[in-house]
C-alpha cells in the first residue's frame, strides 16, 4: 500500500491505473484490474488502485451513504490477492470532495502517478459534484499524455452482461446481502461476504441453553445480512477455522421489542475455550431460515439442535 501523503509514491514508474471506491472487490472490479493488468503487460508498466481511506458518500452525503461490504484492511487485503503492484489510499475529507475532477487528473493521475494509461468502469465519475466521467478523462488523457479506457458493467462470468442479466455491482451486492441472499450475493462476490469484529461479553444465555456464543461487535457502517439463522465460518487470528450456526437479529423469544442494533451470536462447532477480545472474521454461507419468536425456551433449544444440524451438512458439502 502506498499513501496518500506521499507526494510521488512511484517516482519515474509509470502506471496503468484505475480509480474507485472498490467496495468489496467484487467479479467487477476484478475484471477491471484483469484489463489494468493486461494492458500493463503489454506496454511494461507499474499497475496502481486508486482508492479511499472511506467510502466518499460518507463525507459528501454522510445521511444517505450506503453501508460498506468491507472494511479498509479488508479491500487492500483483497485489492492485494488481484496481484496488482500498488494500491494508492487517498485520505477523503471535505477537502478532498472539493476538488475539482480536473485538479485530480492531473494532481493524483498525473503529477503523482505517472499515469499512461487510465481503465475504469463507463458510469464512472469523479471530482467535485460528480464533475468528473470518463469523456473529460479522455479530453484531458489526449492532452496529458495518457489513453483511457472504460469497461462496461459485467456479470458473473466476467464478460459484458447481457439482457436480463445480472450487473455485478456493489449496489447489487450489498441489496443482496440486506436482503439475506448471501449465496447469490457469494456469486457476485466471488466469495462469501464476511464482516470482521470483537468478540464481546454477552448476557451468557447461549451458554446456559446449551449452545454457547461468541458475541460479534460489527462496526454499524458495516453491512450485515438481513436477521435470521445462518451457517458460516469462523476465524481466530491464529487462522484456525471452525463451522459456525450463527443467530442475527433481536431475539425476540426474549425481548419484545427490538433492543438496538442487531447482534450476532456465533455458536462453533466442535470448539470450547475463551475467544473474549479476539479481533475476528466471519464468513455467510447459507441463511437457514429467518428469525422466529419461540413460545417456550424448550421449543427453540429444539430448533437450535435443528439449525446445528443443518449447517453441519451445508458446510460438509
Amino acid at each position: 500500500m502506498i499513501s496518500g501523503t506521499d507526494p510521488r509514491p512511484t517516482p519515474n514508474e509509470p502506471s496503468v491505473v484505475t480509480i474507485g471506491a472498490y467496495d468489496g472487490v467484487h467479479l467487477g472490479h476484478r475484471a477491471v484490474i484483469a484489463q489494468v493488468r493486461e494492458l500493463a503487460a503489454e506496454k511494461g508498466l507499474r499497475t496502481v488502485v486508486v482508492t479511499f481511506d472511506k467510502h466518499p458518500a460518507m463525507v459528501v452525503r454522510p445521511e444517505s451513504a450506503p453501508k460498506l461490504l468491507c472494511d479498509l484492511d479488508q479491500k487492500l487485503e483483497l485489492l492485494e490477492s488481484t496481484g496488482v503492484d500498488a494500491t494508492y489510499v487517498i485520505h477523503f475529507d471535505e477537502e478532498r470532495a472539493a476538488e475539482t475532477a480536473e485538479d485530480f487528473v492531473r494532481d493524483v493521475l498525473v503529477d503523482c502517478l505517472g499515469a499512461r494509461a487510465v481503465v475504469v468502469g463507463e458510469d464512472f465519475h469523479f471530482g467535485h459534484e460528480r464533475g468528473g466521467n470518463v469523456d473529460l478523462l479522455r479530453r484531458m488523457g489526449a492532452d496529458l499524455g495518457f489513453t483511457v479506457e472504460g469497461i462496461e458493467l459485467v456479470g458473473t462470468d466476467g464478460e459484458p452482461a447481457a439482457g436480463g442479466e445480472q450487473n455485478v455491482s456493489s449496489t447489487a451486492v450489498r441489496g443482496l446481502i440486506a436482503a439475506g441472499d448471501v449465496v447469490a450475493a457469494a456469486a457476485l462476490l466471488g466469495r462469501p461476504h464476511e464482516v470482521r469484529g470483537t468478540v464481546e461479553p454477552g448476557d451468557q444465555r447461549g451458554r446456559d441453553l446449551g449452545f454457547p456464543t461468541a458475541n460479534i461487535a460489527v462496526p454499524p457502517e458495516i453491512q450485515l445480512p438481513a436477521d435470521g439463522i445462518y451457517a458460516g465460518w469462523f476465524e481466530r487470528p491464529d487462522g484456525s477455522v471452525f463451522q459456525t450456526a450463527m443467530s442475527l437479529g433481536h431475539r425476540p423469544t426474549f425481548y419484545e421489542r427490538p433492543q438496538g442494533l442487531p447482534l450476532l451470536e456465533c455458536h462453533l462447532l466442535d470448539f470450547s475455550g475463551d475467544l473474549y477480545g479476539e479481533s475476528v472474521e466471519v464468513r455467510f454461507v447459507e441463511r437457514l431460515r429467518g428469525e422466529e419468536r419461540f413460545d417456550s425456551v424448550d421449543a427453540l433449544v429444539e430448533q437450535m439442535r435443528l439449525d446445528v444440524d443443518q449447517t453441519r451438512k451445508i458446510l460438509a458439502g
